[in-house]
């Protein structure tokens, strides 16, 4: 809850990411608060408040899990409105003749994307969740220690360079900083 809370105010898309991994971790341990608690809160030294924070904070992830049937697979409604945020900014960002550095990230990184969509089940998802759901496969692999092939790095490197501009645009405009109107009309 900490880092996820430094996260948020830092990096919206390394925030998503984490959150994804919150919810993975939540379900390997089965949702069990007994088990939860062992797992991700015993190991480290907190003061006892923040100890009690933290398991209020899985308890409160894990029945929002419960309540919105994303106990085996998906994602919370809060991880969803964070894509959709993203979304909505994407696609001002590439109508703004001022981000055209943006645009061409986009464009650079799209047949990757594309890519990924097709060999994934992401047909049904927006180019942006594509792009997670790809950067957060190679973290997975990587965690299993499974090759990553050069294909896939290049095709991640390019997707996170996008996010990662898409995201620094994220912060601009949470600081009240992103100017996207067209200095004509």
């Amino acid at each position: 809850m900490f880092v996820s809370r430094e996260l948020r105010k830092k990096n919206i898309a390394e925030y998503l990411l984490y959150m994804w991994q919150v919810e993975d971790l939540l379900r390997a341990n089965g949702l069990s608060m007994e088990k939860i608690g062992k797992s991700l809160v015993e190991p480290y030294s907190l003061p006892e408040e923040q100890r009690k924070e933290l398991l209020e904070w899985y308890s409160n992830l894990v029945e929002m899990m419960r309540l919105e049937d994303v106990k085996e697979s998906g994602h919370l409604q809060i991880n969803k409105n964070v894509i959709i945020m993203l979304v909505d900014l994407h696609l001002r960002l590439l109508k703004s003749p001022k981000v055209p550095f943006y645009s061409a990230a986009y464009y650079k990184a799209l047949p990757f994307i594309v890519e990924f969509r097709n060999k994934s089940n992401g047909r049904d998802k927006n180019e942006i969740e594509n792009c997670f759901d790809a950067l957060y496969m190679v973290w997975l692999m990587r965690l299993q220690k499974r090759e990553v092939s050069e294909q896939t790095l290049e095709a991640t490197g390019e997707i996170s360079k996008f996010i990662s501009m898409l995201s620094l645009y994220y912060s601009e405009e949470e600081a009240g900083r992103l100017d996207l109107e067209s200095e004509e009309g």
